[in-house]
Formats: structure tokens, sequence, C-alpha cells
């Protein structure tokens, strides 16, 4: 008999992860199509007050409120971004609080990888975390290095001054 119980516990374990990470998947898909619909209230609204969002320019480190402020003009032109996820792995806490994840997205950026972490509120899963680089194919490291030289050496010493 305790065989079943314990059988029975580790099913109904990992229907509740399975659950857990359908509604996770479910959050950063519509938080995407909110951004491809330039819908700004369905957008910020799957991210928790204290979000951050780290873009692909070294300086791009936001609280939720300057990326509501650099976003917002964005959103009121109709034109915010398009990312389509091409692959995702997502990843549960024990006790299911909190969940992360990483995806490759098809943007107009080319191929992008996001990575994130959500937290669980009394109002669903939202994303707490988010960053998003653009994915250079190792073939490329060199001539793009040899690109961003300048930028990266005034950056650093700018960064170092402080």
């Amino acid at each position: 008999m305790q065989k079943y119980i314990i059988i029975l516990v580790a099913v109904l374990t990992n229907l509740c992860h399975a659950q857990q990470k359908t509604k996770i998947e479910t959050t950063i898909k519509n938080w995407h199509k909110a951004a491809a619909e330039a819908n700004f209230e369905a957008y910020f609204d799957l991210m928790t007050q204290d979000a951050i969002f780290i873009g692909t320019d070294p300086t791009e480190n936001w609280t939720n409120n300057d990326f509501k402020a650099f976003s917002k003009p964005y959103f009121d032109k109709g034109k915010a971004w398009s990312f389509t996820g091409l692959e995702r792995n997502i990843f549960v806490e024990d006790k299911a609080n909190i969940a992360w994840f990483d995806e490759l997205l098809d943007t107009q950026m080319g191929i992008c990888r996001g990575s994130g972490v959500l937290q669980k509120t009394s109002n669903g899963w939202k994303i707490k975390h988010y960053v998003l680089s653009i994915a250079i194919p190792n073939e490329n490291v060199k001539e793009i290095t040899e690109l961003k030289k300048k930028f990266d050496s005034d950056l650093i010493q700018k960064l170092r001054a402080n």
C-alpha cells in the first residue's frame, strides 16, 4: 500500500509541475503577444512592479518604471516589437513560487536569446527579471567584436571612471 501512495504522490507532483509550466508558458507567450500588439497595459501587467529588463545594448538595464518610460512612445505608435518563440526551457522551483526560463526568439534583429525569472503572485505568474541578447554565431564573433570595439572601449573607460 505504501508503494502505491508514493507513486500517487510522485504522479501528482509531476502533474502540478506540468500545470505550473503550462501557466508560465502562457504568461511568457502573452507577454510577447502584448508587445507585438503594442498593448502597453497588458505587457506591463505581466511584469512585477520591481521588474528589471536588460536589453541588448550594454546601457539598457532598466527598472520597470524606466522601461515603461522608454517603451511608451513605441507602444503609442503601435510599433513595439515582435518576438516569436522558437524554443523555450522552463524550470520551476520546488515550492513553485519562482521559475526561470531561457528562450530562442525570432525577432526583427534575427535570432535573439531571452532569459528570465518569473514570480508567482496573487494575480498569477509575472516576469520579474528579463535579459535579451542578440545571438551571434561563433564564426561571426571576431567581426562583431571589431565593429563594436570603439563603443566598448569608450563605455569601459566611462564605467571604470565611476
